[in-house]
């Protein structure tokens, strides 16, 4: 392992001691009262069932069985989000056939910084990230689930997810994405466009045209969206190569039945017993930090990052990201570090080439635990064979230009420094 890695996951360790033991603290006491629909009483327990269908209700009134909670930022109005309008249902058969239930439990507002930049609802942007952390947790504080799937991509929204689910941190919690919307127009022609119109060489209907194409169809859209998902797949919350498979394919229903099946085995008193709260821990944090620092992503996650780690019981600081800096590397060229989009990024390889580049060079704590199976499995590539769902080893870049190979280094540092001065 590097040294400065080692170095700052142990700085950030030893500085949140005590306020990450007070946070375990709370999540064993929670997790210690047991399945907590049993404390419900009869009137609480019908009123959680009563808009379900027979089997849902049969399963909920059966302890035995895993109630799963789904809290979802869906909307039709976003592009990122509209694809999560059939997940529920996809969730609920998906564990109905294994005698389980899910519900969903709550949802979260989802506003668009791209349809609010240069507008006065703009200034709701972070703010909303709060509210959405606190409607999460009002969402899970009904005490009648077992898991929690988190139905969110976006800016602000899967950070205030996250942050949220921690407060419930005794229950396995894993993402489940949307994908990336297709791409027909580059960054650079749009550019050219743009620069038509400043001279008067286009209309505004030319330019308005140009940017309808340039959003094609559902899905997420460069910047920080895309940023959370490359993160939080590195942090081992979600599947592994999950990020970036397209909406509406057949591999990206496959994986959302996947991570459903597969969080009933994770529950308390389950052998395989795998919270958030010791998912994320200093280790996944930091494999994070590597991740947004090698893929020059978006930096508001110096922000997100920083609350999210508070919210698990850790203290992170910007020094923590300069350190960190100085020593990772820039291993790929997506925008808007470079000329990629994120499709040509997953063609490359995605997530798990990236990945395994940092863990090559000793960048990554690959005993961390992830939400599913260890961390060896997030070099690997989900794909489906005769209609089965498996995972391929990566050999290595297939585009140099857009992931670094062995042998190479877009750049020598991570890009974020911290300047103090007048």
């Amino acid at each position: 392992m590097n040294t400065t890695v080692l170095e700052v996951t142990q700085r950030i360790a030893e500085r949140s001691a005590s306020l990450r033991q007070n946070y375990l603290d709370r999540m064993e006491h929670q997790a210690s009262t047991g399945k907590i629909c049993q404390s419900l009483s009869c009137s609480n327990l019908a009123h959680a069932a009563t808009a379900c269908d027979n089997r849902q209700n049969d399963a909920i009134s059966d302890f035995t069985r895993v109630n799963v909670a789904i809290i979802s930022a869906y909307n039709d109005m976003l592009s990122a989000h509209q694809p999560y309008q059939d997940y529920p249902y996809t969730i609920k058969e998906t564990l109905a056939q294994q005698g389980h239930s899910a519900q969903v439990a709550g949802c979260v507002p989802a506003m668009g910084d791209d349809l609010t930049r240069g507008q006065t609802g703009m200034d709701m942007s972070l703010y909303s990230r709060d509210v959405i952390a606190q409607s999460v947790a009002i969402s899970l504080s009904h005490n009648t689930f077992d898991a929690t799937l988190l139905l969110g991509v976006c800016d602000q929204i899967a950070p205030g997810q996250l942050i949220g689910a921690l407060s419930f941190g005794h229950l396995p919690t894993a993402f489940v994405p949307s994908g990336p919307m297709p791409t027909v127009i580059t960054d650079d022609e749009q550019v050219i466009v743009r620069q038509h119109y400043v001279v008067g060489g286009v209309t505004k209907d030319v330019l308005l045209t140009i940017a309808c194409n340039a959003y094609p169809a559902p899905g997420t859209f460069y910047g920080t969206a895309n940023t959370n998902q490359l993160v939080f797949e590195a942090m081992g919350l979600m599947l592994p190569g999950s990020a970036f498979i397209p909406p509406g394919t057949g591999l990206r229903d496959v994986l959302t039945q996947e991570i459903a099946a597969d969080i009933t085995s994770k529950i308390h008193g389950a052998p395989a017993y795998r919270p958030l709260c010791k998912v994320l821990d200093e280790k996944s944090l930091v494999n994070g930090l590597v991740a947004l620092l090698a893929s020059g992503g978006s930096t508001n996650h110096s922000i997100h990052m920083i609350a999210v780690a508070r919210a698990a019981g850790f203290i992170l600081t910007w020094d923590d990201f300069d350190a960190l800096s100085q020593t990772v590397p820039q291993l790929t060229r997506v925008y808007p570090n470079g000329p990629a989009d994120i499709h040509q990024f997953h063609v490359a390889g995605g997530v798990p080439v990236l990945l395994a580049a940092l863990a090559e060079r000793g960048l990554l704590h690959m005993d961390a635990v992830p939400c599913y199976g260890t961390m060896a499995d997030y070099l690997k590539m989900p794909e489906l064979e005769d209609g089965r769902l498996v995972w391929k080893s990566m050999s290595g870049t297939l585009n140099p230009e857009v992931i670094a190979d062995s042998e190479r280094v877009f750049a020598i540092t991570g890009g974020l420094k911290v300047l103090s001065g007048n």
